[in-house]
Protein backbone atom coordinates (compact mmCIF):
# COMPACT_ATOMS: atom_id res chain seq x y z
CA UNK A 1 0.00 0.00 0.00
CA UNK A 2 3.12 2.61 0.98
CA UNK A 3 4.30 1.95 -2.51
CA UNK A 4 1.52 2.12 -4.41
CA UNK A 5 0.70 5.61 -2.35
CA UNK A 6 4.09 6.74 -3.32
CA UNK A 7 3.51 5.67 -6.81
CA UNK A 8 1.02 8.21 -6.88
CA UNK A 9 2.48 10.88 -5.30
CA UNK A 10 5.81 11.11 -7.51
CA UNK A 11 3.20 10.20 -10.60
CA UNK A 12 1.29 13.47 -9.88
CA UNK A 13 4.40 14.91 -8.98
CA UNK A 14 5.61 14.32 -12.37
CA UNK A 15 2.03 15.44 -14.25
CA UNK A 16 2.84 19.08 -12.54
CA UNK A 17 5.97 19.49 -13.86
CA UNK A 18 4.84 18.37 -17.10
CA UNK A 19 1.99 20.72 -17.38
CA UNK A 20 4.16 23.41 -16.03
CA UNK A 21 6.99 23.04 -18.41
CA UNK A 22 4.23 23.37 -21.53
CA UNK A 23 2.87 25.89 -20.05
CA UNK A 24 3.29 29.65 -22.17
CA UNK A 25 5.02 31.90 -20.37
CA UNK A 26 2.25 34.54 -18.99
CA UNK A 27 2.59 37.57 -20.44
CA UNK A 28 2.76 40.82 -18.02
CA UNK A 29 2.01 43.91 -20.21
CA UNK A 30 -1.56 45.34 -19.94
CA UNK A 31 -3.67 45.83 -23.41
CA UNK A 32 -4.29 49.23 -23.64
CA UNK A 33 -7.48 50.22 -24.94
CA UNK A 34 -7.91 52.53 -27.44
CA UNK A 35 -8.80 56.34 -26.66
CA UNK A 36 -12.60 56.89 -26.48
CA UNK A 37 -14.48 59.03 -29.09
CA UNK A 38 -15.45 62.38 -27.64
CA UNK A 39 -18.85 62.22 -29.58
CA UNK A 40 -20.20 65.47 -31.65
CA UNK A 41 -22.86 66.61 -28.96
CA UNK A 42 -23.05 65.83 -24.92
CA UNK A 43 -25.39 62.74 -24.15
CA UNK A 44 -26.72 61.77 -21.36
CA UNK A 45 -29.57 59.64 -19.97
CA UNK A 46 -31.15 57.35 -17.60
CA UNK A 47 -32.14 54.21 -19.15
CA UNK A 48 -33.03 52.15 -15.98
CA UNK A 49 -34.46 53.29 -12.82
CA UNK A 50 -35.67 50.19 -10.78
CA UNK A 51 -36.75 49.52 -7.39
CA UNK A 52 -37.26 46.08 -6.02
CA UNK A 53 -40.88 45.09 -4.93
CA UNK A 54 -39.69 44.69 -1.48
CA UNK A 55 -35.95 43.67 -0.06
CA UNK A 56 -32.46 44.20 -1.42
CA UNK A 57 -31.37 45.04 -5.43
CA UNK A 58 -27.43 45.46 -5.28
CA UNK A 59 -24.57 45.20 -6.54
CA UNK A 60 -25.41 45.85 -10.37
CA UNK A 61 -22.67 43.96 -12.73
CA UNK A 62 -22.29 45.24 -16.65
CA UNK A 63 -22.26 42.21 -18.94
CA UNK A 64 -21.33 43.40 -22.75
CA UNK A 65 -23.26 42.26 -25.73
CA UNK A 66 -22.77 42.40 -29.22
CA UNK A 67 -26.45 44.17 -29.47
CA UNK A 68 -26.27 45.72 -26.62
CA UNK A 69 -25.93 44.83 -22.55
CA UNK A 70 -27.12 43.57 -19.44
CA UNK A 71 -27.08 44.90 -16.22
CA UNK A 72 -27.04 41.95 -13.71
CA UNK A 73 -27.13 42.44 -9.94
CA UNK A 74 -28.31 40.55 -7.27
CA UNK A 75 -31.95 40.22 -5.70
CA UNK A 76 -33.67 38.96 -2.23
CA UNK A 77 -35.33 39.43 1.15
CA UNK A 78 -31.99 40.64 2.48
CA UNK A 79 -28.25 40.97 1.16
CA UNK A 80 -26.56 36.89 1.95
CA UNK A 81 -29.53 35.31 3.14
CA UNK A 82 -30.82 31.86 1.36
CA UNK A 83 -33.72 33.72 -0.79
CA UNK A 84 -31.03 35.96 -2.98
CA UNK A 85 -30.46 34.66 -6.75
CA UNK A 86 -28.72 36.65 -9.59
CA UNK A 87 -31.45 38.20 -11.49
CA UNK A 88 -31.21 40.98 -14.87
CA UNK A 89 -32.38 42.79 -17.85
CA UNK A 90 -31.15 43.20 -21.29
CA UNK A 91 -31.23 46.86 -22.87
CA UNK A 92 -30.13 47.72 -26.34
CA UNK A 93 -31.80 49.50 -29.58
CA UNK A 94 -34.87 48.16 -28.72
CA UNK A 95 -35.01 49.46 -25.04
CA UNK A 96 -35.16 47.40 -22.43
CA UNK A 97 -36.12 43.97 -21.27
CA UNK A 98 -38.57 42.48 -18.34
CA UNK A 99 -36.58 41.56 -15.81
CA UNK A 100 -35.47 37.86 -15.12
CA UNK A 101 -33.93 35.30 -13.49
CA UNK A 102 -30.11 34.55 -14.80
CA UNK A 103 -28.62 32.54 -11.99
CA UNK A 104 -30.28 31.05 -9.39
CA UNK A 105 -28.96 28.95 -6.55
CA UNK A 106 -30.57 26.00 -7.24
CA UNK A 107 -29.74 25.79 -10.83
CA UNK A 108 -26.06 27.50 -9.71
CA UNK A 109 -25.71 23.56 -7.52
CA UNK A 110 -26.98 21.90 -10.36
CA UNK A 111 -24.50 23.31 -12.84
CA UNK A 112 -21.80 22.80 -10.23
CA UNK A 113 -19.05 19.95 -11.09
CA UNK A 114 -19.43 18.06 -9.18
CA UNK A 115 -22.57 19.26 -7.64
CA UNK A 116 -22.66 21.49 -4.11
CA UNK A 117 -25.61 23.50 -2.42
CA UNK A 118 -24.84 27.09 -2.82
CA UNK A 119 -27.20 29.40 -0.26
CA UNK A 120 -26.30 32.90 -1.43
CA UNK A 121 -24.98 34.47 -4.16
CA UNK A 122 -23.42 38.04 -4.43
CA UNK A 123 -21.37 40.53 -6.49
CA UNK A 124 -21.21 39.07 -10.14
CA UNK A 125 -18.99 40.86 -13.31
CA UNK A 126 -18.50 39.38 -17.13
CA UNK A 127 -15.53 36.51 -17.66
CA UNK A 128 -14.16 38.64 -20.73
CA UNK A 129 -11.94 35.42 -21.38
CA UNK A 130 -15.25 33.55 -22.13
CA UNK A 131 -18.27 33.75 -24.16
CA UNK A 132 -21.31 33.06 -22.61
CA UNK A 133 -19.54 33.44 -19.25
CA UNK A 134 -19.42 35.03 -16.04
CA UNK A 135 -17.97 35.15 -12.22
CA UNK A 136 -20.07 34.77 -9.61
CA UNK A 137 -19.74 35.32 -5.72
CA UNK A 138 -20.97 32.08 -4.37
CA UNK A 139 -21.76 31.39 -0.54
CA UNK A 140 -22.35 27.31 0.20
CA UNK A 141 -21.80 28.07 4.21
CA UNK A 142 -21.47 30.72 6.22
CA UNK A 143 -21.76 34.75 5.19
CA UNK A 144 -19.21 36.39 2.77
CA UNK A 145 -16.42 35.71 4.78
CA UNK A 146 -16.91 31.71 3.49
CA UNK A 147 -17.80 32.49 0.00
CA UNK A 148 -16.13 31.48 -3.18
CA UNK A 149 -15.58 32.97 -6.56
CA UNK A 150 -17.36 30.17 -9.40
CA UNK A 151 -16.51 30.38 -13.05
CA UNK A 152 -20.31 29.72 -14.08
CA UNK A 153 -20.62 29.02 -18.12
CA UNK A 154 -24.09 30.31 -19.22
CA UNK A 155 -26.59 28.19 -21.59
CA UNK A 156 -29.91 29.45 -22.99
CA UNK A 157 -31.76 28.78 -19.59
CA UNK A 158 -28.94 29.53 -17.18
CA UNK A 159 -26.37 28.04 -15.95
CA UNK A 160 -24.68 25.22 -17.80
CA UNK A 161 -21.42 24.44 -15.95
CA UNK A 162 -19.78 25.79 -13.58
CA UNK A 163 -16.81 25.26 -11.15
CA UNK A 164 -14.68 27.49 -8.19
CA UNK A 165 -12.07 28.86 -8.61
CA UNK A 166 -9.10 27.48 -6.58
CA UNK A 167 -7.69 30.85 -5.03
CA UNK A 168 -7.26 30.07 -1.51
CA UNK A 169 -5.60 27.49 0.96
CA UNK A 170 -8.36 27.65 3.53
CA UNK A 171 -10.74 25.36 1.85
CA UNK A 172 -10.96 27.79 -0.80
CA UNK A 173 -12.85 30.45 0.81
CA UNK A 174 -13.42 33.81 1.34
CA UNK A 175 -12.38 35.41 -1.84
CA UNK A 176 -14.91 37.56 -3.80
CA UNK A 177 -15.15 39.67 -7.02
CA UNK A 178 -16.49 43.20 -7.57
CA UNK A 179 -14.78 44.96 -10.70
CA UNK A 180 -14.52 44.07 -14.57
CA UNK A 181 -11.64 42.13 -15.77
CA UNK A 182 -8.49 43.37 -17.13
CA UNK A 183 -7.01 42.54 -20.37
CA UNK A 184 -3.32 41.90 -21.38
CA UNK A 185 -1.71 41.68 -24.21
CA UNK A 186 -1.07 38.47 -24.85
CA UNK A 187 -5.04 38.17 -25.04
CA UNK A 188 -5.51 36.42 -21.43
CA UNK A 189 -7.54 38.32 -18.73
CA UNK A 190 -6.79 39.07 -15.14
CA UNK A 191 -9.63 38.96 -12.77
CA UNK A 192 -9.51 41.51 -9.69
CA UNK A 193 -10.80 39.85 -6.54
CA UNK A 194 -10.49 40.12 -3.00
CA UNK A 195 -9.81 38.01 0.05
CA UNK A 196 -12.34 38.82 2.76
CA UNK A 197 -11.18 37.06 5.71
CA UNK A 198 -9.12 38.39 8.76
CA UNK A 199 -6.19 40.46 6.93
CA UNK A 200 -7.46 41.04 3.94
CA UNK A 201 -6.09 42.24 0.67
CA UNK A 202 -6.33 42.61 -3.16
CA UNK A 203 -5.59 40.30 -5.81
CA UNK A 204 -4.68 40.01 -9.03
CA UNK A 205 -5.74 36.40 -10.87
CA UNK A 206 -4.23 35.59 -13.85
CA UNK A 207 -6.13 33.27 -15.82
CA UNK A 208 -5.28 30.94 -18.78
CA UNK A 209 -7.57 30.12 -21.63
CA UNK A 210 -9.31 27.74 -20.43
CA UNK A 211 -10.23 29.56 -16.94
CA UNK A 212 -7.23 28.13 -15.40
CA UNK A 213 -5.96 30.48 -12.59
CA UNK A 214 -1.96 30.65 -13.85
CA UNK A 215 -0.74 32.94 -11.24
CA UNK A 216 -2.24 35.67 -8.18
CA UNK A 217 -0.50 38.84 -7.26
CA UNK A 218 -1.60 40.68 -3.81
CA UNK A 219 -2.13 44.58 -3.50
CA UNK A 220 -1.60 45.06 0.50
CA UNK A 221 -1.13 47.21 3.43
CA UNK A 222 -1.73 47.68 6.56
CA UNK A 223 -5.25 48.86 5.64
CA UNK A 224 -8.16 46.59 5.13
CA UNK A 225 -8.19 46.59 0.99
CA UNK A 226 -10.83 44.99 -0.62
CA UNK A 227 -12.45 45.76 -4.11
CA UNK A 228 -9.67 46.88 -6.16
CA UNK A 229 -10.78 48.90 -9.05
CA UNK A 230 -8.09 48.05 -12.03
CA UNK A 231 -7.08 50.38 -14.44
CA UNK A 232 -3.86 50.65 -17.21
CA UNK A 233 -2.18 53.34 -17.94
CA UNK A 234 0.31 52.23 -20.59
CA UNK A 235 1.65 49.10 -21.28
CA UNK A 236 2.93 48.40 -17.65
CA UNK A 237 1.74 50.75 -15.56
CA UNK A 238 -1.58 50.61 -13.51
CA UNK A 239 -3.32 51.98 -11.04
CA UNK A 240 -5.85 50.40 -8.75
CA UNK A 241 -8.00 52.27 -6.45
CA UNK A 242 -9.26 50.15 -3.38
CA UNK A 243 -11.93 50.25 -0.66
CA UNK A 244 -10.81 50.30 3.06
CA UNK A 245 -12.96 47.84 4.94
CA UNK A 246 -11.94 49.40 8.00
CA UNK A 247 -15.43 51.93 8.40
CA UNK A 248 -14.00 54.54 10.36
CA UNK A 249 -10.87 55.25 8.12
CA UNK A 250 -13.12 57.47 5.81
CA UNK A 251 -10.11 57.21 2.61
CA UNK A 252 -9.85 55.52 -0.65
CA UNK A 253 -7.34 53.31 -0.69
CA UNK A 254 -4.76 53.01 -4.19
CA UNK A 255 -1.62 51.10 -5.24
CA UNK A 256 0.61 50.98 -8.49
CA UNK A 257 2.47 48.53 -10.48
CA UNK A 258 5.47 49.62 -13.11
CA UNK A 259 5.32 45.50 -14.19
CA UNK A 260 2.40 44.97 -15.71
CA UNK A 261 1.21 43.58 -12.53
CA UNK A 262 3.88 41.22 -11.39
CA UNK A 263 4.22 43.64 -8.03
CA UNK A 264 2.14 46.08 -6.43
CA UNK A 265 3.29 49.09 -4.28
CA UNK A 266 2.19 48.93 -0.42
CA UNK A 267 -1.30 50.12 -0.33
CA UNK A 268 -1.70 53.37 1.06
CA UNK A 269 -4.39 56.44 1.49
CA UNK A 270 -5.28 58.88 -0.93
CA UNK A 271 -6.27 62.34 -0.16
CA UNK A 272 -10.14 61.62 -1.21
CA UNK A 273 -12.44 61.06 1.42
CA UNK A 274 -14.60 57.92 0.72
CA UNK A 275 -17.62 56.46 3.09
CA UNK A 276 -15.66 52.72 2.75
CA UNK A 277 -17.03 52.33 -0.66
CA UNK A 278 -15.83 50.53 -3.88
CA UNK A 279 -15.29 52.87 -6.71
CA UNK A 280 -15.95 52.50 -10.71
CA UNK A 281 -13.23 53.64 -13.16
CA UNK A 282 -12.16 54.34 -16.65
CA UNK A 283 -8.87 54.54 -18.39
CA UNK A 284 -8.91 57.55 -21.07
CA UNK A 285 -5.18 57.64 -22.07
CA UNK A 286 -2.75 60.16 -21.63
CA UNK A 287 -3.08 59.52 -17.91
CA UNK A 288 -6.59 61.11 -17.69
CA UNK A 289 -9.06 58.54 -15.50
CA UNK A 290 -12.96 59.08 -15.09
CA UNK A 291 -13.77 57.81 -11.77
CA UNK A 292 -17.28 57.58 -10.22
CA UNK A 293 -16.60 57.92 -6.39
CA UNK A 294 -18.09 58.47 -2.90
CA UNK A 295 -16.32 61.40 -1.52
CA UNK A 296 -18.27 62.48 1.01
CA UNK A 297 -16.76 60.05 4.16
CA UNK A 298 -19.71 61.09 6.15
CA UNK A 299 -22.40 60.52 3.22
CA UNK A 300 -22.26 57.51 1.46
CA UNK A 301 -25.84 58.83 -0.84
CA UNK A 302 -23.19 61.17 -2.54
CA UNK A 303 -21.96 59.85 -6.42
CA UNK A 304 -19.78 62.20 -8.08
CA UNK A 305 -18.42 61.78 -11.49
CA UNK A 306 -14.46 62.74 -11.19
CA UNK A 307 -11.42 63.20 -13.60
CA UNK A 308 -8.10 62.67 -12.84
CA UNK A 309 -5.44 64.10 -15.46
CA UNK A 310 -1.96 62.52 -13.55
CA UNK A 311 -2.76 59.44 -13.31
CA UNK A 312 -5.21 59.11 -10.19
CA UNK A 313 -2.88 61.75 -7.50
CA UNK A 314 -5.60 64.36 -8.00
CA UNK A 315 -9.04 65.02 -9.26
CA UNK A 316 -11.96 67.47 -9.89
CA UNK A 317 -15.35 67.27 -10.23
CA UNK A 318 -17.24 66.90 -13.27
CA UNK A 319 -20.60 65.71 -12.63
CA UNK A 320 -22.75 65.12 -9.41
CA UNK A 321 -24.61 61.94 -9.76
CA UNK A 322 -26.20 61.87 -6.61
CA UNK A 323 -26.95 64.44 -4.06
CA UNK A 324 -27.44 62.25 -1.07
CA UNK A 325 -30.21 61.41 1.20
CA UNK A 326 -30.29 57.82 0.24
CA UNK A 327 -26.99 55.01 -0.25
CA UNK A 328 -25.96 55.58 -4.14
CA UNK A 329 -22.88 52.90 -3.94
CA UNK A 330 -21.02 50.03 -5.99
CA UNK A 331 -20.77 51.42 -8.99
CA UNK A 332 -19.46 50.07 -11.92
CA UNK A 333 -18.61 51.75 -15.73
CA UNK A 334 -17.96 50.05 -18.82
CA UNK A 335 -17.34 51.56 -22.17
CA UNK A 336 -19.20 50.76 -25.24
CA UNK A 337 -18.18 49.90 -28.55
CA UNK A 338 -19.48 52.58 -29.88
CA UNK A 339 -17.90 55.31 -27.17
CA UNK A 340 -20.94 55.17 -25.07
CA UNK A 341 -20.25 54.90 -21.46
CA UNK A 342 -22.39 52.86 -19.00
CA UNK A 343 -22.63 53.82 -15.50
CA UNK A 344 -25.05 51.73 -12.85
CA UNK A 345 -25.43 51.76 -9.58
CA UNK A 346 -27.45 50.94 -5.79
CA UNK A 347 -29.89 53.21 -5.01
CA UNK A 348 -31.98 53.45 -1.96
CA UNK A 349 -30.21 52.08 0.43
CA UNK A 350 -29.65 48.50 -1.85
CA UNK A 351 -33.48 48.83 -2.59
CA UNK A 352 -32.70 49.40 -6.28
CA UNK A 353 -30.56 49.93 -9.35
CA UNK A 354 -30.00 52.86 -11.59
CA UNK A 355 -28.35 52.81 -15.35
CA UNK A 356 -27.33 55.98 -16.67
CA UNK A 357 -25.55 56.00 -20.66
CA UNK A 358 -23.54 59.27 -21.54
CA UNK A 359 -20.62 59.71 -23.87
CA UNK A 360 -17.48 61.89 -23.13
CA UNK A 361 -18.65 65.14 -24.45
CA UNK A 362 -20.99 65.31 -21.44
CA UNK A 363 -18.26 63.63 -18.87
CA UNK A 364 -15.77 66.23 -19.44
CA UNK A 365 -18.37 69.11 -20.25
CA UNK A 366 -17.75 69.99 -23.58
Amino acid sequence: MQIAILGLALLSLGLSAWTIRRDVPLVWEWAVPAPLPRGEAPLFRTVLDYTAPAGDAHSPGIVLRGDGYSILWFEGSQEARADVDIVGVDIGPGGVSPLTERVTRGALSDAFEPRQLVVTLGNTVQNDGAPDALYTTAVSVGGWAMASVADVRMGPDGPAWARKLNLSPLLNRSFLVKSPMVALADGSHALPAYFEMGRTYGALVRLDGRGRVRDMRRMAGPMKPIQPMVVPLDAKRAVAFLRNFDTGAGRLLMTRTEDGGQSWDTVRETDMPNPSAPVAALGLGAERILMAVNDDAGDGGILNLTLSEDGGETWRHMHRLEAGGGDARYPMMRALPDGRIVLTYSIGGKSGIRVHEFNLSWALGA
